[in-house]
């Protein structure tokens, strides 16, 4: 049994405090909790119709779950009393724990007596408004909701927030989305998100999980977790805060918790199998769709309506995305055809016009024949008319003929509103139990059509090994930066592809060392980080009067010379950098490399360890790769070479975690085919006092 068990799914509820206390008792009997609910209070005989008790000492039994509604010293108390008399599990509500450090020094003293006192009995919290179970009408939530209970045998989606009051938003939505569980996770002082959410997804009542993550818990708890959840075949949509600096604050203010990067959470939910969306309508529409159809075999969508200004509304809304509307075959145009009058132009997505609406054989043979293009989801651009001034009659006999033809062909369907409002939330039940995903907005439905697909296809791919976090936590100390030729000098040791070079002192040493490595050359000024913006680099120089001249001028930039064979035959240059994130340890950042890195923003991140098939999946995003393959009939590039390459880069870093911070390969230099990718500049920074 999952230690959260009592917890979640109570046969008993203790509730401790004053008006948010009561707010528990009604809304649970309210809900119709069949269970036995016990009000603690020092003074009052009953709470909300029911007996109330003076202490935890006076309770009948130990509760399976308890809500704590009292204020943060108080808190301490009663948890002990609840551990001790051997309670199932207990949210916090109360604040002023550690999201107040920052002006309080009492907050972190108290989270960790907190914890301290609740030993091994669960507590979600503190911080936090608790857990609504809508499958067994059990709430410890202290403020009105907009759920309603699910019906016996009915099954829902679990979501699990670190906002109590978008969790509150939530359940206020009107677009159909059946929900089992909704829990906050606040401080996570004790149990993190993502042992909640191992907790949830056991429940088979459960079919899917939405994550509204302001920071993760635990890394090896949230790999646990997707694990699972595969293992379940119940898919888990995130939604990740944190992509700009005023949010990584706001994240720290509200739950005391660490953000870390954004490109490296992307990157780590990316690995896990876990859909991100950006925004909470998106978020909404992907756990309904996933609800009903699980996770998509592929991409490849299907869209009808009876107006050209929506297909093309629906062509566009595929731009830059994962899904897409691929064309029809010879043979399928002509199936689809045969159904449709002489002036209807076939085409994904298509226009069906209206020569053939209200007509219910006529779009069933249509719908049927478009269908059976074994699309992964076929999509219905469907907005129904106001009922308080319309009447909606035709559109049933639509929604009949898509029905049936989603049927004959045993096909994923979705409804697809350009409004949101119009489609009205008393439909949404009787849709999907025709199979039809009700599905609000055109770019709401592309997100939640392509966080399935993604699902679909990692859990196709093999599961992922955990990430090496050895150089997780913050950095020690201050830092090292050796210069260029140090720097290299460690990556050759490491058996790393770097050009042949020499440090010299002066012009003259300068003049010696190239025409020992053979022109042309490179000649760079050593302790400079960033040399092309201060032109401490000349390239292609051919003879030793111009590695004189430019010794000279680059003498006085830095605090040496490093000479250096140049790399030719290059296709492209890449970006290949190291970062220490305090969550994840080491992170990768592949890119198009040179001087235009920052202005281009064409990378992708990865966790390590990285395989070769991760490297290359991961160049293959780049919207450099068409280079690496030879675009327009420029020579192909030695991409074996490059993945090969970036692989002892990353082993390099792994084996040198504890003391590098930071590793920047920048430009790795892609050369044609059989000819090799090479470091041709790079920048280390070390832990101070620490050796590689």
């Amino acid at each position: 049994m999952h230690k959260l068990e009592r917890l979640l799914r109570p046969k008993s509820i203790a509730v401790f405090g004053g008006a948010q206390a009561a707010a528990v008792v009604a809304q649970s009997i309210k809900m119709g909790f069949a269970g036995e609910i016990w009000p603690v209070h020092p003074t009052k005989d009953e709470v909300a119709g029911r007996k109330a008790y003076r202490s935890v000492a006076d309770l009948p039994g130990a509760p399976d779950a308890a809500f704590v509604g009292v204020n943060r010293h108080l808190t301490i108390e009663v948890v002990k009393a609840l551990a001790e008399r051997g309670a199932g599990g207990a949210v916090c509500f109360a604040a002023g724990f550690l999201e107040t450090e920052a002006y309080d020094d009492d907050g972190e003293r108290l989270q960790a007596e907190l914890v301290a006192a609740a030993g091994q009995m669960p507590i979600i919290g503190p911080n936090c408004y608790g857990l609504i179970n809508y499958a067994d009408g059990a709430l410890l939530w202290p403020d009105q909701h907009g759920g309603i209970r699910l019906p016996e045998g009915a099954k829902g989606v679990a979501i699990i927030t670190q906002s109590s009051n978008i969790a509150i938003n939530m359940t206020m939505q009107k677009r159909g989305l059946p929900i089992a569980f909704l829990m906050t996770a606040g401080n996570q002082a004790q149990t993190g998100l993502s042992e909640m959410a191992l907790g949830l997804i056991e429940d088979e009542r459960v079919t899917s999980l939405g994550l509204h993550i302001e920071a993760f818990d635990s890394v090896a708890g949230f790999e646990k977790l997707a694990a699972r959840a595969r293992e379940l075949k119940k898919p888990i949509i995130a939604m990740k805060v944190g992509r700009s600096e005023q949010a990584r604050q706001a994240t720290v203010s509200h739950t005391a918790s660490l953000a870390g990067s954004d490109a490296a959470s992307g990157a780590f939910l990316r690995r896990l199998g876990i859909a991100r969306v950006d925004s909470i309508p998106a978020f909404i529409e992907a756990l309904k769709l996933l609800h009903v159809t699980g996770p998509l075999p592929g991409y490849r969508l299907s869209s009808m309506s009876c107006s050209g200004g929506e297909a093309s509304v629906m062509a566009d809304s595929a731009e830059g995305r994962w899904v897409n509307f691929p064309e029809l075959t010879s043979k399928h145009r002509a199936h689809v055809k045969s159904t449709l009058g002489p002036l209807v132009a076939v085409a994904n997505p298509l226009d069906y016009h209206t020569f053939i609406w209200n007509n219910e054989p006529a779009m069933t043979a249509t719908f049927t024949a478009m269908v059976s293009g074994g699309f992964d989801l076929n999509m219905l651009v469907l907005d129904f008319p106001r009922p308080d001034r319309c009447s909606v009659t035709d559109w049933w006999a639509t929604l009949r003929a898509f029905e049936s033809a989603l049927k004959t062909n045993k096909a994923h369907g979705a409804i697809v509103s350009s409004l949101p409002e119009n489609l009205p939330e008393e439909y949404t039940a009787e849709l999907m139990a025709r199979g039809m995903v009700p599905l609000f907005g055109i770019s709401e439905a592309m997100d939640a059509a392509g966080a399935a697909a993604f699902i679909g296809w990692a859990w196709a791919e093999p599961q992922a090994q955990p990430i090496d976090t050895s150089a997780a936590g913050a950095a020690e100390g201050g830092h090292v930066t050796p210069d260029e030729a140090e720097a290299k000098e460690r990556l050759i040791k490491a058996g790393l592809p770097v050009p042949k070079g020499e440090r010299a002192a002066n012009a003259v040493d300068a003049v010696i060392s190239s025409m020992a490595l053979g022109f042309p050359v490179a000649l760079k000024a050593l302790g400079v980080t960033h040399k092309s913006e201060v032109g401490a680099v000349r390239l292609n120089l051919r003879d030793a009067e111009s590695v004189s001249t430019a010794a000279h001028d680059l003498l006085p930039l830095g605090t040496g010379l490093y000479v250096e064979r140049m790399v030719r035959d290059g296709v492209a240059e890449l970006i290949v950098g190291f970062t220490r994130d305090p969550m994840f340890g080491a992170v990768m950042t592949l890119g198009t490399g040179g001087v235009l890195v920052e202005l281009l923003r064409d990378s992708v991140t990865l966790m390590l360890p990285a395989t070769r098939d991760d490297i290359e999946a991961a160049l293959r995003r780049l919207k450099l790769f068409p280079l690496l393959e030879g675009y327009r009939g420029r020579p192909k590039a030695d991409v074996t070479a490059a993945i090969e390459a970036i692989a002892g880069i990353a082993s390099f870093v792994q084996k040198n975690a504890g003391e590098i911070e930071e590793l920047d390969i920048n430009p790795l230099i892609v050369c044609a085919e059989g000819k090799g990718a090479w470091i041709a500049d790079a920048l280390l920074v070390l832990g101070e006092k620490k050796n590689v």
